[in-house]
């Protein structure tokens, strides 16, 4: 009888141990399920992970060409390129046009009509008998007036979905006439009757909502990581006429400050907007700023009149907080410090002798009842007063790219923030804890 080599009998006398085949099976068993578990997140990121390696690919492949971007990845003249812009502008449409919506305006207006009033009379030939063929003067003229009402678009905007269940974000100056009716556009040419939820007390936001359910709805990104120079893809209704317009351009600039204004003759300052060359029409208001993962980084908000390529979109971060808000609420909380200040500046220290050129001072305001600290307010319980100069929030020094009002707007009701003040000249640390601002 052959006898079994002796590497056999080693792995026979292994599997035999009951303890041993134990723990080999359960550690496979276990291995397995962490492979799939993985391949499963790496599958739901998949997009995420293609567009890492692709930006990775075309940075290399930039600098094996000297930074010639003419034989690179991005605007080679050869078509058969495996990764270009178009096709990543592309696939972020596709991804995200069916969750972009048109608001259109309508109101009942005065309908006119003209008719000619009997007791007008006709002058008769002035010359009599020495012209009798001339003809008399018809004084006739039509008159017009009111014959009822009828319904007219009287103007529009965008928005985009951020539920499944109809909600949808718009700005506040689009939804915020009396008297008018607004009527949502989805992008299969549906139309629906929308109801406006809430408007931002601060933001130049609101929210509506549509019957419905099942609808697409965008994915929200992180403003805070933009660039300039990165690329971003504008969609909405241009002109109010052209609906899912498409419009790509680059971050022009960050934390800018601009005046908008509306054909109401309102004007609102917004800070730390985000500018793009991304074309931005009348009708593009309320519509998406996109990154070309399709993820919203800013909601398109006002264009600079009288000049060209200049759009300005309200950073997502600054806005979430008011989408949360509505998801758990209906309505719109605002977390507030209650205090009044100015932006110390160069100029403001020479004048005032102050230690520090940053930072903001609060000072009442021009009346008696434009008080520094509000009472009973976060900023009043936490013991700040008027002349305090607040340097940082959490650590974020207050300059000229970043204001209180941008930070705090990205803050929660209850949240406890740690201010650094200067009182008196002398630098403290001061907690306290947001509220609710009083509008809601």
């Amino acid at each position: 009888m052959q006898q079994e080599p002796d590497i056999i009998k080693f792995f026979k006398k292994i599997f035999n141990n009951r303890d041993f085949s134990l723990i080999f099976f359960t550690s496979l068993l276990s291995f397995l399920v962490f492979m799939l578990v993985g391949l499963g997140i790496v599958w739901h990121y998949r997009a995420n992970i293609f567009a890492y390696f692709a930006k990775e690919y075309v940075r290399e492949a930039q600098v094996a060409n000297n930074g010639d971007t003419s034989s690179g990845i991005f605007g080679s003249s050869d078509k058969s390129t495996i990764f270009s812009q178009d096709s990543f502008v592309i696939d972020a449409v596709k991804k995200t046009n069916p969750a972009v919506v048109s608001i259109i305006i309508s109101k009942q207006v005065p309908k006119y009509e003209a008719y000619i009033d009997p007791n007008q009379q006709q002058l008769q030939n002035p010359f009599g008998d020495l012209f009798p063929n001339f003809p008399g003067f018809n004084f006739n003229i039509p008159q017009y007036r009111q014959n009822g009402t009828e319904k007219k678009d009287i103007g529009g905007g965008s928005g985009f979905f951020v539920s499944s269940d109809g909600l949808i974000v718009t700005n506040k100056h689009v939804v915020d006439q009396t008297g008018v009716e607004y009527t949502v556009f989805t992008n299969d040419g549906k139309k629906h009757a929308a109801k406006v939820i809430a408007k931002d007390p601060v933001l130049d936001i609101a929210l509506i909502k549509i019957d419905g359910s099942g609808y697409s709805y965008l994915t929200l990104g992180n403003s805070d990581t933009l660039e300039v120079g990165q690329s971003v893809i504008a969609i909405g209704n241009a002109l109010g006429e052209y609906r899912n317009t498409v419009s790509v351009g680059v971050v022009s600039g960050l934390a800018r400050s601009v005046t908008a204004g509306d054909n109401l003759g309102k004007t609102e300052t917004l800070d730390h907007v985000i500018q793009t060359d991304a074309a931005i029409n009348p009708g593009n208001s309320g519509g998406p700023l996109l990154n070309l993962r399709g993820e919203v980084i800013g909601v398109n908000v006002a264009m600079a009149q009288g000049a060209q390529s200049i759009g300005f979109a309200l950073p997502i971060n600054s806005i979430k907080g008011s989408i949360d808000s509505v998801k758990s609420t209906g309505k719109i909380v605002r977390a507030y410090l209650g205090l009044r200040y100015v932006d110390v500046t160069p100029d403001l220290k020479d004048k005032n002798n102050l230690t520090v050129d940053y930072g903001v001072l609060v000072k009442s305001g021009a009346t008696a009842s434009d008080l520094a600290v509000v009472p009973g307010s976060p900023a009043d319980k936490a013991g700040i007063v008027e002349n305090d100069i607040i340097l940082e929030v959490d650590g974020v020094k207050l300059d000229d790219k970043t204001s209180l009002s941008s930070i705090i707007r990205g803050k929660s009701v209850g949240q406890v923030i740690n201010l650094k003040i200067l009182h008196k000249g002398v630098e403290k640390m001061v907690p306290v804890t947001l509220e609710a601002a009083k509008d809601n």
